[in-house]
C-alpha cells in the first residue's frame, strides 16, 4: 500500500506539496498580468519571505513539506527520462518553430539540472540564450528581446491546481487556461520519476497510463478538471464542483 493518501479536506495534515515564489512571479509585468492569470504584479521578495515563515510554521508543526522547484531538479538529476520527457513537451517545432526546437533543445539538455528546473517554471526569455543561434529560425527572428522562448508558469505557486490526490492515487489533470497546461508537465514528472514517488503504488486516476507513460497533453480531452474543484469527503466519496474551470 502506498504511503500516500488524501481521504478528507479536514484531517490532519502530514505532507503537503508548496510552491516558492521565485523567477515565474518575477516575469509579471503590468502588460502580461491579465494574460497570466494575475490582478497586479506582485513583490516577489516580500511574498518569498513570507512564504518561508509559512513554510517554517508548517514544519514546526510536524508538517512535511515539500517544495516543487526542488522536487523538479532533483528529479531532472535522477533521471534522464524525465529529463527526456519533460523537454520533448515544452520544446517542439509547434512552440518554437522547426528550426530552433533542435537548437534550443541540445542548449537546455546541457544546462545544469537546478537552472533547468527554475526555467521550466520561471520561464526563458530570448535575451537569455545570447549562445542559442536564432539567426536560421523564422521564429527566433520574430522574437523580441523580451519575448519568451519557454512561458512562465507564474501559477505554479497554486500547487492544488494542476494534481490532487483523491484517496489512494492522484490525478494530473487537464486545465482549462492554456498558460497552466504545462504545469502538469513538471507535475506529472515528479510524480512518475522522483525517487520519493516512483517506487510508490499509488494509481494515476487521470490520465491513465499507456504503452509509453501515457502524460503527453495530446492525452488530455476538452473537458478540464483542477485540483481546486476536488473533494474527497470520506468513505470513499468525491464532491467535484462544476464551474469554468471543471467541466462535465
Amino acid at each position: 500500500m502506498s504511503g500516500f493518501f488524501v481521504g478528507s479536506e479536514v484531517g490532519r495534515l502530514r505532507k503537503v506539496l508548496m510552491h516558492r515564489p521565485g523567477l515565474s512571479l518575477q516575469r509579471l509585468t503590468p502588460s502580461n498580468v491579465n494574460e497570466l492569470l494575475f490582478d497586479d504584479v506582485l513583490w516577489v521578495r516580500r511574498a518569498g519571505e513570507q512564504h518561508d515563515e509559512f513554510v517554517q510554521l508548517l514544519r514546526d508543526r510536524g508538517v512535511e513539506v515539500l517544495l516543487l522547484e526542488e522536487l523538479l531538479a532533483e528529479t531532472l538529476e535522477h533521471s534522464v527520462t524525465a529529463h527526456d520527457q519533460i523537454l520533448d513537451s515544452v520544446v517542439h517545432e509547434l512552440t518554437v518553430g522547426v528550426q530552433l526546437a533542435d537548437e534550443l533543445k541540445h542548449y537546455l539538455m546541457e544546462m545544469d539540472a537546478r537552472l533547468l528546473a527554475c526555467h521550466l517554471i520561471g520561464g526563458l526569455a530570448k535575451s537569455e540564450i545570447p549562445d542559442v543561434d536564432l539567426s536560421r529560425s523564422l521564429t527566433g527572428q520574430m522574437y523580441t528581446d523580451k519575448d519568451f522562448v519557454l512561458p512562465p508558469l507564474p501559477n505554479s505557486l497554486f500547487t492544488r491546481d494542476s494534481s490532487c490526490w483523491i484517496y489512494g492515487g492522484v490525478s494530473l489533470n487537464p486545465m482549462y487556461s492554456k498558460v497552466r497546461q504545462l504545469e502538469v508537465v513538471n507535475v506529472g514528472a515528479i510524480y512518475r520519476f522522483h525517487p520519493d514517488f516512483a517506487d510508490e503504488p499509488f494509481e494515476f486516476w487521470y490520465p491513465p497510463e499507456g504503452s509509453e507513460g501515457g502524460f503527453d497533453l495530446d492525452d488530455f480531452g476538452h473537458s478540464s478538471l483542477e485540483g481546486g474543484d476536488v473533494m474527497p469527503i470520506g468513505n470513499g466519496t468525491v464532491l467535484v464542483g462544476c464551474s469554468e474551470r471543471t467541466t462535465p
